[in-house]
């Protein structure tokens, strides 16, 4: 989602912002999961595959957004 060279600055916002960690872990255990569940690994319906989906998205737009106010301020 990010990318590589920004790795400092998102340690640093994950260590200073919890709810920017907590929602950066879930929108990682999203991807895993929505992946495990394209490539057949981990049963779910298609309804729960979707959720999964968009739940991901919504946490990946919350980031975006964080990221570019947080890092705006600095």
């Amino acid at each position: 989602m990010f990318e590589a060279s920004q790795k400092d600055e998102i340690a640093a916002l994950m260590q200073a912002n919890p709810e920017f960690r907590s929602l950066y872990y879930r929108h990682q255990e999203l991807d895993s999961k929505v992946r495990d569940a394209e490539i057949g690994v981990l049963p779910v319906d298609d309804v729960t595959l979707h959720n999964m989906k968009k739940e991901k998205l919504h946490a990946k737009d919350k980031l975006t957004t964080m990221w570019g106010q947080l890092t705006a301020a600095h």
